[in-house]
Formats: C-alpha cells, structure tokens, sequence
C-alpha cells in the first residue's frame, strides 16, 4: 500500500467506482454496472466533472483502484460565509478494508479542502454502520447534527 495514489478520477475509472459502490449492499442504491446503466453513470460522471463545486476522487494502488470518495464545497452565508465541503460516496474495496486506506483518503480529503479554502467538513453515515462511526469519530469528526432524507422520485 506505500504505493497508494489518490488522484482525480478520470472517465477511464468509472467502471471500477461503480463496482466499489455495487460491493456495499446497504450503500450502493442499487448501483449495478451495465450496458442499461452506463449511460445514466456517465452523464453523472460528466456533470460533477463540469462542476468547479465537485470533485471525484480514486484510490490506487498500482493500478488497481482499490477506493474513492467525493467531496462538494458547499458555500455558506452561515460562519460568516465559511465554505464547507460535503464528503460523499466514500468506498473502500471489500478485500482492502482495514489497511488504512480509508483514512489516508480522509486525510487528503481534508487537505484538499483546507487548500481550497474549506473552514469545516462535513459527512453522514447511514445509522446503522457502527463501524464506519467509529473511524469517523477516530479522525475527530463529532456527531453533531441529526441528517434527515427525502426520495423526490
């Protein structure tokens, strides 16, 4: 894992970020990679590369993409215009959990974000992933507020 690179994602990786989100059955919203699909991923992935308010980010190690993550500046007229960023759709590959890479990808995700002027980061995690809590909390994330969700269609 010294060799660990996290780089912006290109279009060439979206297969394999897909197939990070398929492997999380609670997480994945019923993400499946497919011919039907693709398109549908593509134009997602098209739009958050147009957007200077989103980043997407892999994991690699060699040339496998093993993580990624997604990181929205949030601007705020709250904090005295504090700009925030939003920590999305964050994945580690099954068989690479527990090596550290999840928290090398939150270190660069706070690094990036302090460089880009970010005053606070913000994440949520589904209720039940005790586990995911407990890293977040290990790196100094605070449960602070209570997150609410709505289908629109």
């Amino acid at each position: 894992m010294s060799d660990l690179l996290i780089r912006e994602a290109q279009a060439g990786d979206l297969e394999a970020i897909i197939r990070l989100h398929e492997e999380d059955e609670l997480g994945s919203h019923g993400d499946l990679w497919s011919p039907e699909t693709r398109p549908a991923y593509e134009a997602a992935f098209a739009a958050i590369e147009r957007s200077p308010e989103n980043r997407l980010f892999v994991a690699v190690d060699g040339r496998e993409i093993v993580g990624t993550f997604q990181l929205t500046f949030i601007p705020n007229l709250t904090g005295r215009g504090a700009l925030r960023v939003k920590v999305e759709s964050v994945k580690v590959k099954a068989a690479w959990r527990s090596t550290g890479i999840g928290a090398r990808m939150m270190v660069f995700a706070e690094e990036h974000a302090r460089e880009n002027g970010a005053r606070a980061m913000e994440l949520t995690s589904n209720k039940t992933r005790g586990d995911a809590h407990r890293f977040y909390e290990r790196l100094g994330f605070t449960r602070s507020h209570e997150g609410f969700k709505k289908k629109l269609g």
